[in-house]
């Protein structure tokens, strides 16, 4: 658009408004102009007095003064023509003082900074912030890693030298590493990336920015709010750092090694569902402590030598070798010795299960009707009956149809029905910060085991939308 080449010329909005406001009415009052741009009259004189120097502004002589404005091709044309004479003064002038110039090496001194010391640099404007990425990526050698959130792949697409500077660093064999929150929105724009980019999906950092080898490091600052915005109010602290490099990169690592693939997470969008691997939780403490004593090898070992017994010897793996068949007789008690915790690992499996239910519901904006379908789901598949209340807060009832069970060896796949509720209002609300879910105890009752209060932190009722 028009607009934007005006801003790309440097003119801030206020300006552009201007020119396109005049360039149609001409001859206009600086009250009617303030009017129309919606700002104080002092502010509107300011303008019109920078555009009035560019020559793009001309006064009649009145009273009141009388304002117009070239078009906007006109005023284009206009400041091109001022950057070009601009660009041949600087030109001649610079052959003019170099001409008898002779190159010298400069002599060091005991005061000039290390070429090894920390440099940092403020970076504004989200135009600046890329160009310093396509410089980066011009000058990577091993490794450039690219952590774009929400909207950065929008961003890096609508700056094509940059793209190409980054596609081009992947052709020359550098590992270009993306790190993403993948949205519906933008996925069809990583399409526009060479075959050989790394991309992972990962929701554990939010922060944006890039990092060169183990050298120089981009972190935003601040960035416009509106993803789709030319980025004026965007900010970011480029630092020339090994040492602060390489702390980021020790964090990046560790995301990325968590992070989903691509494929993997591109199936949300596709397929409607979550195919992201499930990370079970086995148990925890010491195995080593749990499988000896499981075996009866309670003795700690001695410090010093001791003469070689053969009965003791062998007594010692009669023992262990009975607790070891006692052990394979395939009782879940058995690996509740061993710290193996079935019932983690079931309601870990129940709230994978409850995610990827929200997740398929996810275009239902209100609340009520999301869990009336929560429930006529559990209620389908045979779980038990669900119920919410209001009183004392938000609630949800749970009931099963297969409460638990006292005996140590029944599979308790209770704790994966419970898991399931417990997933999906955790992936439902939980996004709002004001919002804390908790599990309580019911009754005791079979319709009434477990209820789930929905608060706000300051422990007053959500207000869910009806």
């Amino acid at each position: 658009m028009w607009e934007e080449l005006l801003y790309e010329s440097g003119l801030n909005e206020r300006e552009v408004n201007s020119i396109m406001i005049l360039g149609n009415n001409p001859k206009m009052k600086a009250s009617e102009l303030a009017k129309e741009l919606k700002t104080t009259r002092l502010d509107a004189y300011n303008s019109l007095s920078r555009l009035q120097e560019m020559g793009i502004v001309t006064v009649t002589a009145d009273r009141p003064m009388l304002f117009s404005s070239m078009n906007v091709l006109e005023s284009i044309e206009h400041i091109i023509d001022m950057r070009k004479q601009q660009l041949n003064r600087l030109t001649e002038g610079y052959e003019d003082l170099s001409k008898n110039i002779k190159a010298k090496k400069p002599v060091a001194s005991k005061t000039q900074s290390n070429a090894d010391d920390p440099r940092f640099a403020v970076l504004k404007e989200r135009s600046h912030i890329y160009n310093r990425l396509k410089k980066m990526a011009d000058e990577s050698e091993e490794r450039l890693i690219l952590m774009l959130g929400h909207y950065g792949i929008l961003h890096l697409c609508r700056n094509p030298t940059a793209l190409e500077a980054v596609n081009t660093a992947a052709t020359r064999g550098v590992v270009i590493q993306i790190i993403t929150q993948l949205d519906s929105k933008t996925v069809r724009f990583f399409k526009q990336l060479n075959d050989s980019v790394e991309v992972r999906h990962s929701n554990e950092l939010e922060s944006l920015g890039f990092v060169k080898d183990k050298s120089e490091v981009v972190q935003y600052l601040n960035i416009e709010d509106n993803p789709v915005g030319r980025g004026k109010d965007d900010a970011a602290l480029a630092i020339e750092s090994q040492a602060f490099a390489d702390s980021h990169l020790n964090l990046i690592d560790t995301i990325w090694e968590n992070a989903v693939l691509f494929e993997t997470a591109v199936a949300r969008y596709t397929e409607n569902k979550i195919n992201d691997p499930l990370k079970l939780t086995i148990g925890e403490g010491s195995f080593l402590k749990n499988v000896t004593s499981a075996l009866g090898i309670n003795e700690e070992l001695p410090e010093d030598d001791t003469p070689f017994d053969p009965e003791a010897f062998f007594a010692a793996g009669n023992e262990v070798n009975e607790a070891r068949i006692q052990l394979s007789e395939g009782k879940l008690s058995n690996l509740k010795v061993l710290g193996i915790d079935i019932s983690l690992m079931l309601r870990q499996i129940g709230n994978r299960v409850g995610q990827e239910i929200s997740f398929s519901l996810r275009s239902i904006e209100n609340d009520i009707e999301f869990l009336d379908e929560i429930m006529d789901w559990w209620e389908y598949a045979g779980l038990g009956n669900l119920q919410y209340d209001v009183d004392p807060t938000f609630h949800v009832k749970v009931g099963l149809n297969h409460p638990p069970l006292e005996d140590p060896d029944a599979l308790p796949m209770w704790e994966m029905d419970d898991g399931i509720i417990e997933g999906a209002l955790r992936h439902r609300f939980s996004k709002d910060e004001d919002i804390v879910i908790n599990r309580v105890e019911g009754t005791g009752e079979s319709d009434n085991l477990w209820n789930y209060m929905i608060v706000k932190q300051s422990h007053e009722p959500t207000e869910l939308s009806d």
